[in-house]
């Protein structure tokens, strides 16, 4: 059992370098923050959801259609941008769940895992997902974050990179090999990162106040300023993922999806 609530934040900025005022895309007749606010009050391990914002926009429009809204300044991170509303607003949380904005096709199920790993795992003040790549274009894709994860669900290493790397003394020009690395993805010693976090509420302001990190810089991933600090995240694994809108492809992808239904 919790001593406390678990919230679920959804930061959602405006600004977006790849696909432009993304959250408030609408030709579903509903702008993108509200598909994913709709599925996240879906699950039921939350107490409650909250959207963090920098934009009067956002929240005239979250609020609209029935959220809880949270003004916070201009911060670097998603995690920072919650830490500000947490600190200021959710005294009584136990654990935090930290929704990305852009998946309005979130599962409610896989956040309600999420949020209840760490009622499971004492031992561990973090939480995140994962699940198999059976893709080479996936295993490649810098943008898209690899894991690797022990035995026993912690995280070793979180890598833009293809980790681990199987292939050490084959040559890059040998065509014939790809066929092997093709079959070997069907057992996929390969985790792609799903951006999904569950934190103790203390665990969540103290890393927020860590300076970034080496590694962090190297590979502009938060995560590993918590591995860097010595802490230990869960990874838990799950057999699919929700789609990311990153792009005007996706977001046309999804609206293709969502009408025919």
């Amino acid at each position: 059992m919790t001593h406390g609530r678990i919230y679920g934040i959804i930061p959602a900025r405006l600004q977006s370098s790849r696909l432009a005022r993304k959250m408030l895309l609408a030709e579903t007749g509903k702008p993108l923050l509200q598909h994913t606010w709709e599925a996240a009050s879906r699950a039921s391990a939350l107490s409650e959801i909250i959207i963090a914002t920098d934009s009067r926009e956002i929240e005239e429009v979250a609020r609209g259609f029935g959220a809880r809204v949270e003004m916070t300044g201009e911060h670097a991170s998603g995690g920072d941008r919650i830490a500000e509303v947490v600190r200021r607003c959710c005294q009584d949380a136990a654990i935090i769940v930290n929704i990305q904005g852009d998946e309005p096709e979130v599962d409610p199920n896989v956040i309600d895992r999420l949020a209840t790993i760490l009622v499971e795992r004492p031992q561990f003040p973090m939480a995140t997902l994962a699940t198999p790549i059976t893709s080479r274009a996936i295993l490649d894709d810098r943008s898209n974050v690899k894991c690797v994860r022990a035995p026993d669900g912690r995280a070793l290493y979180f890598s833009r990179s293809p980790i681990p790397f199987a292939w050490r003394d084959e040559p890059d020009n040998y065509a014939p090999i790809e066929a092997e690395r093709e079959s070997r993805l069907m057992e996929s010693p390969w985790l792609l990162h799903l951006g999904l976090y569950a934190y103790r509420r203390e665990f969540l302001l103290a890393i927020t106040q860590m300076p970034p990190s080496r590694l962090e810089r190297l590979e502009s991933l938060e995560q590993l300023r918590v591995l860097e600090s010595g802490a230990e995240i869960y990874v838990e694994l799950i057999a699919h993922r929700s789609v990311g809108i990153d792009t005007p492809e996706d977001y046309a992808r999804f609206v293709e999806r969502w009408r025919a239904r």
